[in-house]
């Protein structure tokens, strides 16, 4: 039986620090040792609760079922100068490219885009002060000691997006999936009907001599995306983190669609979503060449993109046919990001 991992990628968990252990008033009491003095211990530190970024993780599945996280208290300082034990601490996994930020404030504590990197999200109290430590030479019998300080407590919200070097936008049903499939071993569902990508997928392409690079495929965007609208603004942020946008158009729809208002469209969208996703270089395409109606309306399609200074390639996700040059653009793309570029928002207004 296959197993099915539900993607989450947002989550609001509590986080609470131990405290410090409290400090001893003790005094010693041995034979044939008169006036022994103070001897209490020092208190124990509480444990700290720790978020840690993890490769091997995909998703924040873990912390929506289980959204208290608290750490252990520092023990008690005793007699005889013994010092009470630190806690251990409690370590939180998430997905690398996380970002932490306290719920309250939305104050970000943490971009977590490094395997192993750490982040300290509660700290755990010192440990009071055992009567030991107050005498003097004036004060030789101090009957006092301190109280452990609280540890921090807050709750936190955690943020996954995705790392990838491009990211796959278009409508829904506009072959996006099949393309990343054809280019790489992910392999999301693929059905001829809107809203088939539910969840963001990560592919890894080779391509000849040159380095692996990772490709996410977003599910479809539709008009009134940045403000919720279909898959809403629950995914767009996947693409905040990516250096080239491939955009896939389809005009084998009937009624047709016009590839150059749905690409003013996808792009309006991204604009409002965030700004600056309209400064990232994108490699256009139309996809679904295979396809008798693709066929006729092609050319009427690209002398649009043309006409506006925009360079377009065309390619089958299915039969592959033109795929290896998309890659082969999002290559140089991603080698030629050359500072003062138009941006695609100055290209469309």
């Amino acid at each position: 039986m296959v197993s099915i991992v539900k993607f989450i990628d947002e989550t609001k968990v509590y986080v609470k620090a131990g405290d410090g252990g409290r400090g001893c008033s003790s005094f010693r009491r041995e034979k044939f040792v008169p006036r022994g003095g103070p001897d209490g211990g020092d208190g124990g530190k509480g444990g700290d609760v720790i978020v840690r970024a993890s490769a091997s993780h995909r998703t924040l599945l873990d912390l929506k079922y289980r959204q208290h996280h608290m750490a252990k208290h520092g023990g008690h300082g005793k007699g005889s100068n013994r010092t009470g034990r630190d806690s251990a601490d409690v370590e939180i996994v998430v997905p690398v490219g996380t970002v932490v930020a306290d719920a309250d404030t939305a104050e970000i504590l943490a971009d977590l885009t490094v395997d192993g990197q750490i982040c300290i999200v509660a700290r755990g109290g010192i440990g009071g002060r055992g009567n030991a430590r107050f005498a003097t030479s004036i004060n030789r019998a101090p009957r006092y000691a301190q109280d452990g300080i609280k540890g921090e407590k807050r709750w936190i919200r955690m943020t996954l997006k995705l790392l990838a070097d491009v990211g796959i936008v278009g409508r829904p049903n506009a072959g996006k999936s099949t393309f990343i499939t054809k280019v790489s071993a992910a392999r999301p569902k693929v059905a001829d009907y809107p809203f088939t990508t539910l969840v963001p997928h990560l592919g890894v392409v080779k391509y000849g001599d040159f380095e692996e690079f990772v490709i996410a495929d977003i599910p479809g965007l539709i008009e009134g995306a940045h403000a919720g609208s279909g898959m809403g603004t629950r995914f767009l942020r996947h693409i905040e983190r990516t250096s080239v946008l491939l955009h896939i158009l389809d005009i084998s729809s009937e009624p047709p669609r016009s590839a150059w208002e749905d690409f003013r469209a996808i792009n309006e969208e991204l604009f409002l979503f965030n700004p600056g996703l309209a400064d990232k270089p994108q490699v256009v395409g139309i996809n679904k060449t295979d396809l008798m109606q693709t066929k006729e309306r092609l050319k009427k399609e690209i002398d649009i993109f043309v006409e506006q200074g925009i360079e377009i390639l065309t390619f089958s996700a299915l039969t592959g046919e033109g795929v290896e040059a998309v890659v082969s653009a999002l290559l140089r793309r991603m080698e030629s990001l050359r500072p003062g570029r138009p941006s695609w928002n100055e290209k469309l207004s």
